[in-house]
Order: C-alpha cells, then structure tokens, then sequence
C-alpha cells in the first residue's frame, strides 16, 4: 500500500457556496474511508483556502478518480487539484517504515 496526497484550492466563494454540495462531498468521502482508500481528509483553516485528503491505495488512480468525481470541482469550488506521492517512514501506517 502506498500513500497519496490530493491537494485542493478552492475558489474564494468556497465557503458561501459549499453547503449546497457538502452532502454529496461528504457521501464520497466515507464510502471512500469505508473502501480504506480514504484516511483522513479536510478543509485548510485560516485562511480556508484549500483542502488536503490523504489516501492510503495502490497507485495515484484512486485520488485522481475521487476528485474527477466530487461535486466540489465538479461544480466550480475546488479551482485546481493535484495528486502527490508520499513517502510515509515514520509512524504505525507508514508505508515505507525506515527506523535508525
């Protein structure tokens, strides 16, 4: 397994706007928490300009394939996104443990 990170910006508006879509984004990300794709996710604070979801999934396809399908950017709120690999050392689910 191997962790990925799906960065969001969003659009200034994000938070006059969401409420209208956070159901439907938040029905894809528990059933993507309940595959055990999704680990953790949520909106940056202060300023709430972005969002960070961390997947934990055999290849970049996985968070790739959650954004294409989110209301968010679907519907203007998430401006831009990308898909990062993390290499993860350090801690119980790290995917590369590496100990001195």
């Amino acid at each position: 397994m191997a962790h990925f990170i799906l960065f969001y910006d969003y659009a200034p508006d994000y938070l006059e706007r969401r409420a209208e879509f956070r159901d439907e984004h938040l029905n894809l990300a528990w059933a993507a928490q309940a595959r055990g794709e999704l680990f953790l996710a949520g909106a940056l604070a202060e300023p709430s300009d972005g969002g960070v979801l961390i997947f934990s999934c055999e290849t970049a396809a996985t968070p790739e394939a959650f954004a294409q399908a989110d209301p968010y950017v679907h519907h203007g709120l998430v401006t831009t996104y990308r898909v990062r690999p993390w290499t993860t050392v350090v801690g119980e689910h790290a995917a590369s443990p590496v100990r001195p």
